[in-house]
């Protein structure tokens, strides 16, 4: 959008230079490009706009702080605003409308008036008809002697059709027609005179206003009908307006009695000067039935004076009244056939609204005045009470953004203060449990990856146990697999050659699993080693062996020519792990020696599970004979046996995560490993060894290994 308003506008610049220029040579060509060049400018300027609006937008919405602000500004703000507008609207109008309602109210003032006075003379005369006297009105001299009101009213009588001489001055007579409408049966008003209504209404007559009274009054079965008027000028206007202020009456068909005032044109106030001399009304047709004649409302006259104001607040008000005028000759009614506009001050109108209070009326205005503070203050208070709830909420808010910047940085142990209990205090109490979390799991994981680290130097240390490659004999050939169920195996095999035709073959399981029983198979791999050298002395009986109670020291006496013992052996590993593991710490361990010459196999089981021959026939031997397990009792003596092993007879010894393993069907039992070491039997044993884990693994599916996996292979040649 940026890239399009800098192209408009840069076109839009473009033609005004070239407009600029053909201006010189042919100003008609000139004059063509300056539409587009507005155009263009016109875009150009609506799309800066609208960028300009965003950027404010992102710049001041952008915290939460102003976006509050906003939400308050639109919420509460421009609601005051336009209550406050309302108000004044209202007030405005209920002014205006009060004015004319002051001044119309004058006029049925008037009205009434001549309606009382028309009612005496009328039943004057009455009287007067019914006992046959001269119909003059002594009641009317008296009236214009005593009120100069009447002076300028005129009273008109008419009986059986006739005109009556009211008054015994000659020329004194009426100087306006007989409402000859109001016995017309179609007429509203003539059935308001015959229901005994009088007629009191403003009625245009000989081009002049009047405000006219009429009363009918039944005499000897015939109808005396009186009319009072009285002319409607500037003199009665000045008089009804005498409080009010400027009154300037319009009015259609009626001459002026004065020409309007032009406002100076050397810098007087254009509110004094006169109003307009015209104003369009377009009347309308009346339910009953009436036509009201399109005219334009003329300037009649101004009367009245605005009075001075009483301070700052006290402006002029001006408003309009319309006046319902009837035709005096027809008897239609207008219902714009006048107007009244209004100038004066509220304190005039606050004056006669609270005229009936008296000295009150101050008290009035002070308790107003009151209000107004106290509504003052609690938009205040509340005002201030807003920013400060917003305060909170947007501190909060920054204080979170500030925490997740540290936390951004690596700095968990920043901390939120919290000093009040609400739900941003609850959420700040939250994102200090969370960094908290955090940093105790960063430091669990430094621990864990040292742990791990550590394993895996055990595990490359506990490789380096188990033999890397097979201690073979001619007539024998080995094979080892050993795969940890964790990072470290508390299994445990060796090969260790004991002389040139001699092997010793060592299998085990140590309780547990983890660093602690790869300690304990460190432990026994040591201790195997260390007693079967040759360089110390032989046992053939475990007799001789002995202990000295309580001193943690094994002794022992070697006849000379004698040979290491798969019994004495165990014997002598039973008394060290009792005295130097915990209870609950023991091991299985199978000891065998291989005698190459003889192809005798001299063992001794400790507790594990018994190992197979599998013979070329598929026949099987277990080799059972021993004892308990090593390093749970003490004094404990392990028997031996001995077997010889045919050419082609493989010797299967393993620990029970071969044969342990469960799914659906059970476990992958002895059976099965017997029948695969079968069926592959003329394979090498490493792929034998290979043929047997992949058919444990494909037993345990896509579960977690369980134990350990340890595979000892061994084929006579």
């Amino acid at each position: 959008m940026a890239r399009i308003a800098c192209y408009f506008l840069g076109l839009g610049g473009v033609l005004l230079l070239l407009q600029k220029l053909l201006g010189l040579f042919a100003p008609s060509w000139g004059e063509h490009l300056g539409g587009w060049v507005t155009f263009l400018i016109f875009i150009a300027a609506v799309l800066f706009s609208i960028l300009t609006f965003r950027w404010l937008k992102k710049k001041l919405l952008w915290r939460v702080r102003n976006r509050l602000i906003v939400t308050f500004v639109f919420i509460v703000v421009i609601l005051v605003v336009l209550l406050l507008t309302l108000g004044f609207v209202s007030l405005f109008l209920f002014a205006g409308q009060f004015s004319g309602f002051l001044f119309t109210s004058a006029i049925h003032s008037q009205l009434r008036s001549l309606e009382a006075g028309n009612a005496a003379i009328g039943n004057e005369l009455a009287a007067r008809l019914e006992r046959g006297e001269n119909p003059t009105v002594e009641s009317l001299a008296g009236l214009k002697k005593r009120d100069r009101a009447w002076a300028r009213r005129q009273v008109g009588a008419w009986y059986k059709g006739k005109s009556l001489p009211l008054s015994s001055e000659p020329g004194k007579t009426e100087t306006f027609p007989p409402p000859g409408f109001l016995n017309k049966n179609d007429n509203p008003y003539g059935q308001s005179i015959r229901d005994g209504l009088p007629f009191r209404e403003i009625v245009r007559d000989q081009g002049q206003l009047h405000l006219r009274v009429a009363s009918v009054f039944p005499v000897r079965s015939e109808a005396l009908t009186v009319v009072t008027s009285e002319p409607l000028d500037k003199n009665l206007v000045e008089h009804l307006a005498s409080t009010l202020g400027e009154v300037t009456l319009y009015a259609a068909g009626i001459s002026m009695e004065e020409p309007p005032k032009a406002a100076s044109s050397s810098g007087t106030d254009p509110s004094n000067a006169a109003p307009q001399t015209s104003l369009s009304i377009t009347p309308e047709k009346s339910k009953g039935g009436m036509v009201f004649r399109q005219e334009d409302l003329r300037l009649t006259f101004t009367a009245g004076v605005l009075p001075p104001s009483s301070g700052g607040f006290d402006r002029e008000i001006q408003f309009g009244t319309p006046l319902r005028v009837v035709d005096w000759k027809t008897g239609d009614t207008e219902r714009a056939g006048a107007l009244v506009r209004v100038r004066t001050l509220p304190s005039v109108l606050y004056g006669h609204l609270f005229a009936s209070l008296g000295d009150f009326a101050a008290g009035v205005g002070y308790i107003l005045l009151g209000v107004g503070i106290f509504f003052l203050i609690i938009e205040l208070v509340a005002l201030f009470t807003g920013t400060r709830m917003t305060r909170t909420v947007t501190q909060a808010v920054a204080q979170l953004h500030d925490a997740t910047k540290h936390v951004d940085r690596g700095d968990f142990s920043h901390r939120i203060p919290v000093r009040s209990r609400d739900q941003l205090s609850e959420l700040a109490l939250s994102f200090n449990s969370m960094t908290e979390s955090i940093e105790k799991l960063i430091l669990e994981q430094k621990e864990k990856q040292r742990l791990e680290n550590e394993l895996a130097i055990a595990q490359e240390v506990q490789a380096q146990l188990f033999p890397r490659q097979g201690a073979e004999l001619e007539s024998l050939e080995v094979h080892g697999f050993c795969r940890p169920a964790r990072t470290v195996s508390g299994d445990y095999y060796d090969f260790l050659n004991a002389s040139s035709h001699k092997l010793i073959l060592a299998v085990g399981d140590i309780s547990g699993k983890g660093i602690s029983a790869a300690l304990l198979m460190a432990t026994i791999h040591s201790a195997v080693r260390a007693y079967s050298m040759e360089s110390v002395p032989q046992l053939r009986e475990p007799i001789a062996v002995g202990a000295v109670a309580g001193s943690g020291r094994l002794m022992a006496s070697w006849p000379e020519g004698v040979e290491v013992s798969p019994g004495a052996l165990l014997s002598l590993l039973n008394h060290q792990l009792f005295e130097s593991t915990p209870p609950e710490k023991y091991a299985t361990l199978f000891l065998a020696i291989y005698d190459g010459r003889s192809r005798q196999l001299t063992y001794s089981n400790g507790g594990h599970l018994p190992p197979l021959l599998i013979s070329e026939d598929g026949s099987l031997r277990r080799l059972e004979c021993g004892g308990t397990v090593v390093g749970l009792f003490d004094n404990m003596s392990y028997e031996e046996d001995s077997v010889v092993m045919k050419p082609g007879e493989i010797l299967v010894a393993y620990s029970d995560g071969v044969t342990e393993p469960e799914n659906d069907f059970g476990e992958f039992g002895e059976s099965r490993l017997i029948d695969l070491v079968r069926e592959n039997r003329h394979l090498p044993l490493a792929q034998i060894s290979q043929a047997v884990t992949a058919a444990v693994d494909t037993w345990i599916g896509d579960n977690e290994q369980p134990d350990d996996v340890t595979l000892v292979l061994g084929r006579a040649r």
